[in-house]
């Protein structure tokens, strides 16, 4: 039995994805720093629920020791993130971005996925088939953003970009230290959460797709890339 926790998983893609995983005979916990919405989301997806807040140091260690308690982790999906937006649902721009805005994002797209992989690794390295999903974006690619010809390029907002491509930078660098583990970044489209206050153009479900599938990469996957549902995607 393949056991999955994924953060930020009482909504939203984490929700989907759980779904998908449990149907496919994962073991899943939801991890969710509001207890009650955690545990009525477990509730619902017949899934285990534990309390992890990514920017919490306490609550992650603790976390860690109940998955360990419970028998051990094959699957980490690093779900959980956050957009700072306005009251009109904008995205602070270079001229009103400060260091807060950019602290803020970080802590949980960044540092958060460094906290709970320090935490989780011990219980992923004891898996006979470890694997690590980190959610980012397609606004992660240098590419992409610098040429005039792509959509993403005329994306104005400056923290979220920025955090998911120092995100696509662990992938890289954790993949290369742990050769054993296969560790991927994944773009899930411009789906619509509460991230992106709803006004994203696809469906969770179209979004959680290359999350459920580089989730049961096996042993001899790809390990250290960056991919949508087509396929790779350039740094």
């Amino acid at each position: 039995m393949t056991t999955t926790l994924i953060t930020g998983a009482n909504k939203g893609l984490g929700h989907e994805t759980a779904r998908r995983l449990l149907a496919a005979g994962h073991t899943v916990y939801v991890g969710a720093r509001d207890a009650e919405r955690g545990r009525r989301a477990a509730e619902e997806l017949g899934a285990r629920f534990v309390l992890l807040d990514v920017t919490d140091d306490a609550s992650v260690e603790a976390a860690a020791k109940t998955v360990e308690a419970d028998g051990g982790l094959d699957v980490l999906i690093n779900n959980a993130g956050i957009e700072t937006r306005t009251d009109d649902n904008s995205v602070p721009v270079a001229e009103t971005v400060t260091a807060d805005h950019m602290r803020t994002t970080f802590e949980t797209n960044v540092f958060g996925v460094v906290r709970v992989l320090h935490a989780f690794l011990p219980l992923l390295r004891r898996s006979a088939a470890p694997v690590v999903v980190n959610v980012s974006s397609g606004l992660a690619s240098l590419t992409h953003l610098s040429d005039p010809e792509h959509p993403a390029h005329f994306y104005p907002g400056i923290a979220y970009p920025t955090s998911k491509t120092a995100l696509n930078m662990l992938t890289v660098q954790y993949a290369k230290a742990f050769p054993d583990l296969r560790i991927n970044s994944v773009e899930p489209g411009f789906t619509r959460t509460d991230l992106n206050g709803n006004t994203g153009t696809q469906t969770v479900a179209e979004g959680a797709e290359i999350i459920v599938r580089m989730a049961q990469v096996g042993p001899d996957g790809p390990t250290g890339g960056y991919f949508d549902i087509d396929g790779p995607l350039p740094w």
